[in-house]
């Protein structure tokens, strides 16, 4: 959420990022309906300051008259009485009138979009994305290396029909080698940020609640594309962020408490409403995927640098992996709901000759603080501010291993691992072996 005083004095701000962000939100209705409420609250505290200024003067009277006050006089104090009660019912009455103007506002702004940072690039779409740097050289082939999908089959790694016959289309069960291989990137890669990077692990839970949803800025806006279990409001996660972040809603936090430094493994789980996902094979875009996340939460004056940091981290995955990856600032229009600023890093898939979206590592400055109720005590003046939220993944298992398998590939089929992953694999490489 955004702070109610910065939609006040800087609508034309907010107008903007809507219009970049191609969102769609009612400022306008959002703005009368401000006005409005300004105009209760003026008149409420002018009839207050009344009630309470004619209440002291009953009092005065009723003391003065102790209970034997001329008949005149009872006559003027029950009609300051009368006109009191009624005073007191108007403010009531406006009283009433006011909680359903804020109840609209607040639904208002719940569809108000983070406001970019002034350095992502402004545009419409990911056409207007900004590449920031490069890391290593796309393999180069003797022969015609096979994509991972075919590649994965020759090696009898992945078995799609399998996850159909269980689950149904989008879906991927890997098998033997390719079971281990997912495990192994999965642990690689917390005892790497655990241990390289400082993060405390966690194994969060896969199912959320509602308000942590809305907390991390997935609803309103994405419910069709989420799994949702009606009985209990729950819905599968959506991605990591959510139970990660939400681990910290309605908590105040010590500023010797920060930077906080999480990193955990969960299952994600989209929908991807749609039907370009048919137009995909493999395991590109799945409804079930695994991913590493990188969470952090700090002040705000820090908060760039250490999205920065998070990058980084992110990145030194893909190093130790010996993947090729680029890295690349979102501009605006490809900016999601909730952040001020993203990344991504995209790997290289070297028999299909593309980028993939490994990780998105963004900040959500105090968006995300305000909708889960996150703050920090300040060290000199004791303070509650709201802390800024930083998030990534570091990395999603799917495709990183598309990467590894196609980048790593022999003419025999075989695929070379990566040293840094040998010890987690316990071999150097993966010979062929279809699926039985």
């Amino acid at each position: 959420m955004l702070d109610p005083k910065l939609i006040r004095a800087n609508a034309e701000l907010l107008r903007k990022a809507i219009l970049d962000k191609n969102e769609k939100a009612d400022i306008d209705a959002y703005l009368e309906l401000d006005e409005r409420r300004r105009k209760i609250l003026v008149e409420v505290e002018k009839l207050r300051h009344e009630k309470r200024i004619a209440s002291e003067e009953i009092g005065k009277r009723s003391a003065a008259s102790g209970g034997s006050a001329a008949v005149e006089g009872e006559s003027d104090l029950e009609l300051m009485k009368s006109s009191t009660k009624e005073v007191a019912k108007r403010i009531k009455t406006l009283e009433a009138e006011l909680s359903p103007v804020e109840a609209e506002m607040e639904k208002i702004a719940e569809w108000f979009p983070n406001i970019p940072h002034c350095s992502v690039p402004v545009g419409k779409d990911s056409s207007a994305n900004v590449e920031v740097r490069r890391w290593g050289e796309p393999p180069k082939f003797d022969f015609q290396p096979l994509p991972h999908h075919d590649l994965s089959r020759l090696m009898g790694i992945i078995d799609l029909e399998a996850a159909s016959r269980v689950s149904g289309y989008g879906f991927a069960l890997f098998r033997g080698a390719g079971a281990k291989l997912v495990r192994a990137l999965i642990q690689f890669m917390l005892d790497f940020h655990v241990q390289k990077h400082g993060y405390e692990e966690v194994f969060a839970p896969f199912l959320v609640k509602r308000e942590c949803l809305f907390g991390t800025g997935q609803l309103p806006k994405l419910e069709e594309d989420m799994y949702h279990i009606e009985k209990e409001d729950l819905f599968l996660n959506p991605t990591a962020e959510v139970p990660l972040t939400n681990m910290f809603r309605e908590t105040v936090l010590k500023k010797d408490d920060l930077p906080v430094r999480i990193t955990g493994y969960c299952a994600s789980f989209r929908r991807e409403a749609g039907s370009y996902g048919k137009e995909t094979k493999g395991i590109v875009r799945v409804h079930q995927f695994d991913k590493v996340e990188l969470l952090k939460i700090v002040e705000p004056e820090s908060s760039y640098a250490e999205l920065e940091k998070l990058v980084g981290d992110a990145e030194d995955i893909l190093r130790s992996l010996e993947i090729p990856y680029r890295v690349v600032s979102l501009s605006t229009g490809d900016l999601s709901f909730a952040a001020s600023k993203c990344y991504d890093i995209e790997a290289w898939a070297g028999a299909e000759g593309k980028w993939l979206e490994v990780s998105s590592c963004s900040n959500f400055e105090e968006f995300q603080a305000r909708r889960i109720g996150l703050r920090y005590r300040t060290e000199k003046s004791g303070k509650l501010e709201f802390a800024h939220t930083i998030n990534g993944s570091g990395l999603a298992i799917p495709r990183t291993l598309i990467c590894l398998l196609e980048n790593n590939q022999s003419r025999n089929g075989s695929v070379k691992i990566p040293s840094a992953l040998r010890p987690y694999v316990g071999a150097d490489e993966i010979m062929p072996q279809v699926c039985g």
